[in-house]
């Protein structure tokens, strides 16, 4: 088994790129600590982080006065070019030239950055050299376990008034109440993405999928990183036979029964995968250029946004359609935490802050730009604010987020996740 080039570092790990290799050097981070108790209730209380970080309990004015001229770093996802000319660009432009704050950026992903944290708490480093970071879900969740994270602080936010609060898919992060701890900054939905003159009728159902799938040998594939298996957990949430199931407390018996349907599933079509399975794309932008170059008929994104953002880029070809079938899938939003060891507090509340204002998620809901969704309750808004995000121009290549919310799967608990990935390599990676 093979896996095209190495699984990217984070929640995944890496793969052997040497051929015919079946060994995995682990898709999962294997963080001992990680696992402890992992079976019981994830809404369980996490011991809050120990801060001495003063900004938490200063007045806004006090906080704009402290972050003016200093420098804040971030660690982000650097994956995809358009959200780091964005950040580095528009954001950075903005946040020197009007409140002479210098941005940094590290490009750390999942489990590189809990390391890092955990290795900084161990040895007692405090300060540390980040500011901000970009988590969501199993990083979340991680960071929680070790008291990595200052918190709550959210509500000091004055933006935060904005939040769409009443919104489940924001307030919890893959079914855990963000308490303060994380805020959110972008909703998305999973899609799958189709050449429309290729695939005229792109499958709606899983049996659908399957038949399309055999039907079309070679055609399909996904990625195993985090898109990958995103799709994966729709078809996981699709085989349980209940949509809600992974909302509550994970059972054992509901994921054995649930994942081997799953591994059923995959062992069904895999023959009739892109190269007949025994390889699978490292990343979404492998998949991509795969689609790009005719090689598959379907990619895929974790951003119903992105379909548009990519064919303006050339990444994906102008026949791209994005779509939802009708099983579902996921839908979530990504969020920003500040360390608990971050050196500068201040600066980094004021650029949260900034990052969930009007003005910077217009600019990056634009499909041009990012089409990252919004987090903001429009009704909240003023009219003014309301009739820019209306006229967002440029999304022509899904159904708008208001028709795909009908189809919208929450997010499994942070350890439906961990055992997909722990599964799909023991499962399906490592035997021939």
């Amino acid at each position: 088994m093979e896996v095209e080039g190495n699984l990217s570092s984070g929640l995944y790990g890496q793969y052997s790129r040497r051929r015919g290799c079946r060994a995995a050097a682990g898709m999962l981070v294997t963080f001992p600590w990680l696992f402890g108790g992992c079976s019981g209730d994830h809404r369980a209380a996490f011991p809050l982080a120990s801060s001495g970080q003063s900004a938490l309990q200063l007045p806004w004015p006090a906080v704009q006065e402290a972050a003016a001229g200093s420098r804040v770093r971030i660690a982000m996802w650097d994956g995809d070019s358009a959200i780091n000319r964005w950040m580095q660009g528009w954001v950075s432009q903005q946040l020197r030239e009007k409140h002479g704050i210098q941005l940094e950026f590290s490009g750390l992903r999942g489990s590189e950055l809990v390391g890092r944290m955990q290795v900084e708490r161990d040895a007692g480093r405090d300060p540390g050299d980040i500011d901000v970071v970009w988590i969501n879900g199993e990083t979340f969740y991680q960071l929680r376990r070790i008291s990595a994270l200052q918190g709550p602080f959210v509500q000091q936010l004055p933006n935060a008034q904005w939040i769409d609060w009443d919104d489940p898919f924001i307030s919890t992060d893959f079914q855990q109440p963000i308490e303060g701890y994380e805020c959110p900054w972008g909703s998305v939905q999973f899609a799958l993405i189709h050449h429309s003159s290729r695939v005229v009728r792109p499958p709606q159902t899983l049996d659908d999928l399957s038949r399309w799938i055999q039907g079309n040998p070679g055609r399909f594939t996904w990625d195993v990183s985090f898109t990958g298996m995103t799709f994966l957990k729709s078809l996981l949430i699709e085989l349980s036979g209940d949509r809600q199931a992974f909302t509550r407390p994970l059972a054992d018996s509901l994921w054995k029964t649930a994942s081997v349907r799953l591994w059923d599933w995959i062992r069904g079509v895999r023959p009739y995968l892109w190269r007949a399975g025994q390889t699978f794309p490292e990343d979404v932008s492998q998949l991509h250029l795969l689609f790009n170059t005719g090689e598959v008929d379907f990619t895929m994104s974790s951003n119903d946004g992105e379909v548009d953002n990519k064919v303006m880029q050339g990444v994906l070809p102008d026949a791209s359609k994005g779509y939802v079938p009708e099983f579902g899938s996921i839908r979530n939003s990504h969020y920003l935490g500040i360390p608990s060891n971050a050196p500068n507090v201040a600066g980094a509340l004021f650029v949260i802050d900034f990052l969930i204002s009007p003005a910077a998620q217009l600019e990056k809901a634009k499909p041009e730009v990012w089409g990252d969704g919004t987090v903001l309750s429009l009704q909240k808004l003023s009219a003014d604010w309301r009739e820019k995000f209306a006229g967002i121009p440029g999304r022509s290549r899904a159904p708008s987020r208001e028709e795909l919310r009908e189809r919208a799967l929450p997010e499994p608990a942070a350890e439906v996740m961990m055992r997909l990935v722990q599964g799909f390599r023991r499962e399906i990676i490592d035997v021939n």
